[in-house]
């Protein structure tokens, strides 16, 4: 069987790092004073200044060689108020008190302008004063403390081995960094300051046909909230193990090209967490955001059939699903310790026992919905991509529960008579509503008699949200749960980008419709 390659669940404690010696020395507390109080001086209700540093670095590579490298890094702040019930936003990149008495006069002229087009008064729910907070994400090597010699040495090696197996014909490779910092404070008293460092890293191998077409398969290394060492240190460590899956792909690269293309139908399927954690994302993390729900979220990949009046009855799945939202997971990408409102992060239930139960949120939509919501709190899904957007409500990590005890990857194939094994992500389609889907993968394996059998090729497979939830019977156990995720979730306009993890188990769903996707095409 073709294994995930996770990381060992049982991590190794990182050492603590302090908040960047360059972040800690910008001038925040004069900034802050400056714009809060100009603020108050014009008679906002509410106030709250964003100082933030972003630092990206990335490097490419094709075939065997650096195709490109970039390092960048953007700074500035934001000033978001209410006033006379309306929002107020501007920014600025000159980290001057002169510039924040500006900033701030701007966004109240900015309320003053929307305020006749505003028939709903902003309200806040309320938040405990968090003064003086830090907090810093948990990872071991800060990725731009290494050598960039180093680090192209790295991938660039994994590259060449990956480049140097037969049946690979191309091989294109790429690593990313991130290290984002924060400084948020408002006119209730709250102030932090927080650090967050995350990385990914995808090779994917390409088989050239000589008789025509192509074949490829791309690594299944999720994105994580963790530094270099996730390139390095190996599973001991919690890390990947990149040297056992390059030592796969070029035989599974080959078997795939010559697997049998899948004959449509209805089959039961066994799905690995490397594919899961995308359709949770698409099928559940953006149709339980509240905004979506409420019609606010509907010019940029639609709204959500999750609607609040559904709330407590909505039968999402079958009752082995219970999902929560959860933005303190160790190493998630949407891990944080308070989010863009000041608010503390903590953990929820979306859906339990299949029914759906929860939101998130962001203060504004806590406090105009907590009748019918039960809550009168933000659960911490406020953020802005950069000091020159607007927070918005994003996406926490979503993730689906193992069970207790449950079954290995192996048992629940053995249930299996005829059916799919789903390994790794790739295509999707979801309407505009969360609720019709199909999604692809890396890779599938036939399954037949509890046993599998060998590749397939050109499968989708395609449900309607509630359906396939509905059809879930199993889930596996704590030790078949991986996190996954993406560095490039998109959401709003003007656009922002998020990163966000997926926890899930691997797990068995009954009699799912699969789809040829060459026959689909017209091939």
């Amino acid at each position: 069987m073709a294994p995930s390659v996770p990381g060992d669940p049982a991590t190794p404690a990182l050492p603590p790092h302090q908040i960047d010696e360059e972040f800690r020395a910008l001038p925040t507390a004069a900034l802050t004073d400056a714009a809060l109080q100009t603020a108050r001086d014009l008679g906002v209700s509410h106030a709250d200044i964003r100082v933030e540093r972003l630092k990206e670095s990335s490097l490419s590579f094709r075939d065997a060689g650096l195709e490109s490298r970039s390092d960048g890094v953007t700074a500035g702040f934001a000033v978001r108020v209410v006033h006379d019930g309306t929002w107020g936003f501007a920014a600025g990149v000159d980290l001057t008190v002169d510039e924040a008495v500006r900033v701030a006069r701007e966004a109240v002229a900015m309320a003053k302008v929307a305020r006749p087009l505003n028939s709903e008064p902003v309200e806040l729910a309320d938040e405990p004063v968090h003064a003086g907070a830090t907090w810093v994400s948990a990872y071991g090597s800060d990725p731009f403390a290494i050598d960039p010699r180093d680090q192209i040495e790295r991938v660039g090696g994994l590259c060449r081995t990956l480049f140097a197996a037969q049946d690979v014909d191309h091989v294109d490779g790429h690593f990313e960094a991130v290290m984002e910092n924060k400084f948020y404070a408002d006119t209730a008293g709250t102030d932090t300051s927080q650090q967050r460092v995350r990385v990914i890293c995808q090779l994917e191998a390409t088989r050239v046909d000589p008789a025509g077409g192509f074949e490829t398969m791309r690594t299944i290394a999720p994105p994580v909230g963790r530094g270099w060492e996730w390139m390095v240190a190996g599973p001991a460590a919690g890390c990947w193990d990149w040297e056992s899956e390059l030592d796969l792909i070029p035989s599974l690269l080959a078997e795939k090209a010559k697997a049998s293309s899948v004959e449509p139908g209805r089959y039961d399927l066994v799905v690995d967490p490397s594919n899961l954690w995308l359709t949770i994302h698409e099928s559940v993390g953006h149709a339980t955001e509240l905004d979506r729900a409420l019609g606010y979220e509907a010019a940029y990949a639609g709204t959500s059939f999750a609607t609040l009046d559904k709330l407590g009855s909505l039968r999402y799945g079958s009752p082995a699903m219970t999902v929560t939202g959860d933005r303190t997971a160790p190493h998630g990408l949407a891990t944080i310790g308070y989010d863009d409102e000041g608010v503390r992060t903590g953990r929820w239930d979306i859906v339990r026992d299949g029914v759906l139960v929860g939101y998130q949120l962001d203060r504004r939509m806590a406090a105009q919905n907590a009748t019918a919501l039960g809550v009168d709190r933000s659960n911490g899904c406020a953020f802005a991509d950069s000091p020159g957007h607007v927070p918005i409500q994003r996406m926490a990590n979503v993730s689906l529960l193992p069970a207790p005890g449950g079954p290995s990857t192996e048992e629940l194939i053995s249930r299996v008579d005829r059916g799919i094994y789903v390994v790794g992500d790739r295509s999707w389609s979801i309407d505009m509503q969360r609720y019709n889907f199909q999604f692809t993968g890396q890779r599938f394996y036939e399954i037949r008699k509890g046993q599998l059998v060998g590749q397939l090729r050109d499968v989708a497979y395609q449900a309607t949200t509630t359906d396939f939830w509905g059809s879930l019977e199993a889930v596996g156990g704590p030790q078949t749960y991986v996190l996954g995720g993406a560095f490039n979730c998109g959401k709003g306009q003007p656009g922002q980008v998020a990163a966000v993890s997926h926890g899930c188990p691997t797990a068995l769903f009954r009699n799912v419709n699969i789809l040829n996707t060459r026959r689909e095409g017209g091939r």
